[in-house]
């Protein structure tokens, strides 16, 4: 595997990448990764957490900006061209790992839980690639500092994405001046690059193109897959997200975009604060088999209707394959004059300036 720089090169000799000065210029912060990592023994010294001075790693990267720059596609180009032990991760999923090791540290007895956690990652990985980081939960915010203060000791490399730069991270949360040493701490030991392009690639690959699919037939299939294909980077996996206490399933998640099956989200018993949740999560939905709604599915469709509110006021962009054009979908039963406003955001949802505020 060669530089950063060649395989960017390479990708858009083959036009599988727009040439963007923007992105070229972050190439030699991913390029200075990269080569850093070279020095970076395969496996830890052993009693690395039991020594009294920490071991000093390269410094890692804190790639951000808008959404739809090329942040993950960026960093993902590192990350296929390091050969240590290295794991790449959307960060809520991380949390959640961490979280459920964590409980079963506490479990196992043992009274500083956080410190095993942190111990296993090092003993595992080099290096540490994470997508979208945020921070919205209190107990997240007071963890992470702890972790990460550990990972750096340890002299595991940290990159990652975000939407926000670290000084606004967990912005206006509560107790936020506990979080700020964390802060500091990622711009100690992370190089902060903005990725300040004004062009959002995501956005002008669903400018002017189909976004609701209907009828729901073979047709419809084939094109939500290829948007899908076009969209994710072919590396989805399941998303869960905790939200007090439920699980709340997206059977694909890659990159900021999500695919589920209509009963996936309205077939199960979901609420408003689940709805929103996945709207902050997520830029894009890729929504399959809606059905027409009415009596027979009054639960379901009134789900539908929550959903697509907390899409809409988010400006989360939506694609859809359904049994009929919007204001066909519901006709009989109790809510269908409600259900006039729902077709009117789906239709609005559809025009070519959706999402861009």
């Amino acid at each position: 595997m060669g530089t950063v720089q060649e395989e960017y090169e390479r990708r858009v000799a083959a036009a599988e990448l727009h040439d963007d000065p923007v992105q070229r210029a972050a190439l030699v912060s991913l390029e200075r990764v990269r080569v850093a990592l070279l020095d970076v023994p395969v496996a830890p010294k052993s009693g690395w957490f039991r020594k009294a001075a920490p071991v000093q790693g390269p410094k890692g990267l804190y790639l951000w900006g808008g959404v739809g720059r090329g942040k993950s596609m960026l960093m993902d180009l590192l990350y296929e061209t390091v050969e240590l032990p290295k794991q790449r991760s959307h960060f809520h999923a991380f949390m959640q790992w961490v979280h459920a090791a964590i409980a079963q540290a506490r479990k196992d007895g043992v009274e500083d839980a956080i410190a095993p956690v942190a111990a296993d990652l090092a003993a595992r990985v080099r290096f540490l690639a994470f997508d979208e980081m945020q921070i919205s939960d209190i107990t997240d915010a007071m963890i992470v500092g702890r972790l990460f203060e550990a990972l750096f000791a340890a002299g595991v490399v940290v990159v990652t994405t975000s939407n926000r730069v670290p000084d606004d991270l967990y912005k206006d949360g509560l107790n936020r001046q506990l979080f700020l040493p964390f802060i500091a701490l990622l711009k100690d030991r992370m190089e902060v690059h903005e990725l300040a392009s004004e062009l959002d690639y995501r956005q002008s690959f669903l400018e002017g193109a189909q976004s609701y699919f209907t009828p729901n037939n073979a047709e419809a299939r084939e094109k939500i897959e290829a948007t899908w294909q076009q969209l994710s980077s072919g590396s989805a996996e399941k998303l869960t997200l905790k939200i007090k206490g439920r699980d709340v399933v997206l059977p694909k998640f890659d990159n900021g975009v999500a695919r589920a099956k209509f009963h996936d989200l309205c077939g199960v018993y979901l609420g408003a604060a689940d709805y929103l949740a996945i709207a902050e999560t997520v830029r894009v939905l890729v929504l399959e088999d809606i059905p027409r709604l009415g009596r027979a599915n009054f639960n379901e469709a009134k789900r539908f209707v929550t959903l697509i509110d907390a899409l809409y006021e988010v400006k989360v962009q939506l694609i859809a394959s359904a049994a009929a054009e919007p204001e066909m979908l519901y006709l009989e039963g109790e809510g269908v004059f409600e259900f006039e406003r729902t077709a009117s955001r789906l239709r609005e949802m559809q025009g070519v300036d959706w999402g861009k505020a």
